[in-house]
């Protein structure tokens, strides 16, 4: 097994090797490593021991407990934390990030406290037991050859015994976590377990470890949702926030809970998007592109970037910069990372001769620290793309046919842009006066009233409410309080 090219600093594309794939063809192979020299070399070795560490003798009763491991998890769950401390509702948030630059900050509101996971937690490499498996006569046809089964098993195996940090856990650190985690709601034991992502690993077990203890589970969408983004997807907990009314078809396709239920309340990240300093950022931007003497461009395009391949990167800057060269009017580039991103992922592209200026954003900063200052925001899939629709900031959707996009143009909120003339087309059009996009046409996407935090707070308190006994039954109090006509819907 080895890994692909990406610009992602933690998110890790696995793929077989040629002698993997000679290996699974039935070739000998004694001698071969199961990892490749760079898997081995991003390999984390940690003790044989597979006990949680102790839990802090502090760990004190707490009404919920949230779970976040990058800074999209931390910036949709912290005001939804803070909502629920301004009621009275105290909350522990345990970053589990393995990465730095994903961990969270709890803050100075009162009610909050922060945790941090065993420092070890991530880093149990080994064998997965009965994984191991000798050939026999198992064995599949497939295009004309024999695959010997118990040689795919052995292949697999190698991904279930890697530790790809809190991303791609292996199976020991799996076992591990959930015990640190039993034990963790054994002593807060909370009303509810809040999460914003439960279809990777740590979210699955987090969300079956709330329901053994008798905790509701919450998730909260955290980014934009589309078929593809996940080959075997699932939502496991009880109740699922949505951002708009589209993402209502496939939470309820996705949802494995027997009574889950789907709300529409909107992204509480984006509660703040209307006061976001606009003259600010656009001071950012022109500080960027403006090279000594040289004065900034007139108009600016920021690219929310995707933690792609390098070659998939290149592919994308390309086009952008050729077609800024060819639009009308003086226009220079804002390169925005994504936060899994390092800056160092954009130097060769910034090694250009001649045309538009261009610049990379802090990857502190980012797309969402900039996007408000610009003329235009141009990305493939990048959830930034529905903040900037939903600011009136025009969107270009970019790529070629077959290009993964959020179909932002398919509901009139972006440009569907599928080469470099289509993007300098949209750039060029963008003197003339633009339609306004209809309210319907924006809560389809993502309904933004300003209150989503709010009203998440309010169906978690409902919802624990309702399980003691208080309240009137589920159905009717936590989707009629939370739900309200014209201003969400919640979907069994």
């Amino acid at each position: 097994m080895g890994l692909r090219s990406s610009s992602s600093r933690e998110y890790l594309a696995y793929t077989v090797t040629w002698s993997g794939i000679a290996y699974l063809l039935g070739a000998a192979a004694p001698h071969n490593p199961t990892r490749s020299a760079q898997l081995r070399n991003r390999a984390r070795v940690g003790a044989a021991n597979t006990e949680p560490s102790p839990l802090p003798a502090d760990v004190r009763r707490q009404d919920v407990l949230a779970l976040s491991w990058t800074s999209r998890h931390a910036a949709t769950l912290m005001p939804v934390l803070a909502e629920l401390a301004r009621d009275g509702q105290t909350s522990l948030l345990l970053d589990l990030a393995t990465d730095a630059a994903e961990r969270c900050s709890a803050g100075s509101v009162t009610g909050i406290e922060l945790r941090s996971a065993p420092s070890d937690l991530f880093t149990l490499s080994g064998t997965a037991e009965g994984l191991r498996l000798s050939d026999d006569e198992h064995v599949v046809h497939v295009e004309g050859h024999d695959v010997q089964l118990a040689r795919l098993v052995r292949l697999l195996s190698v991904l279930l015994e890697t530790s790809g940090g809190c991303t791609q856990p292996s199976w020991r650190t799996l076992v591990r976590a959930e015990s640190w985690l039993d034990d963790m709601l054994s002593t807060a034991r909370p009303h509810t377990v809040l999460l914003s992502n439960d279809t990777s690993p740590l979210g699955a077990l987090a969300a079956h470890a709330a329901e053994r203890h008798g905790a509701n589970s919450v998730h909260v969408q955290h980014g934009a949702w589309t078929a593809e983004s996940a080959a075997w997807p699932a939502l496991h907990s009880r109740d699922i926030i949505v951002m708009g009314e589209r993402d209502l078809t496939l939470g309820r396709a996705w949802v494995r809970h027997p009574d889950a239920e789907v709300h529409v309340l909107g992204q509480p990240r984006f509660d703040v998007l209307a006061g976001l300093g606009r003259e600010a950022q656009r001071r950012y931007l022109e500080k960027l592109l403006a090279l000594g003497s040289r004065r900034a461009p007139a108009r600016i395009a920021v690219w929310a970037c995707q933690p792609f391949s390098p070659d998939h990167l290149k592919s994308q800057a390309d086009l952008l910069l050729d077609s800024l060269g060819e639009a009308d009017g003086d226009w220079g580039l804002v390169i925005a990372p994504h936060p899994a991103q390092g800056a160092d992922a954009f130097t060769s592209l910034l090694k250009r001769d001649g045309g538009p200026l261009v610049a990379v954003a802090d990857p502190r900063v980012g797309a969402r620290g900039c996007l408000a200052g610009a003329d235009a925001l141009a990305s493939a899939y990048s959830t930034c793309g529905i903040e900037a629709a939903l600011l009136g900031v025009p969107v270009l959707e970019i790529g070629p046919p077959g290009e993964r996009t959020l179909d932002l143009a398919g509901h009139g909120l972006a440009t569907r842009c599928l080469d470099a003339g289509g993007v300098a087309e949209a750039l060029s059009a963008l003197r003339e006066p633009r339609t306004p996009i209809p309210q319907t046409a924006l809560d389809a996407v993502c309904r933004w009233r300003g209150d989503s935090a709010a009203r998440i707070a309010r169906l978690i308190t409902d919802r624990a409410a309702s399980a003691k006994g208080s309240c009137n039954s589920i159905h009717q109090d936590a989707g009629a309080s939370a739900s309200p006509q014209d201003e969400g819907v919640s979907v069994r």
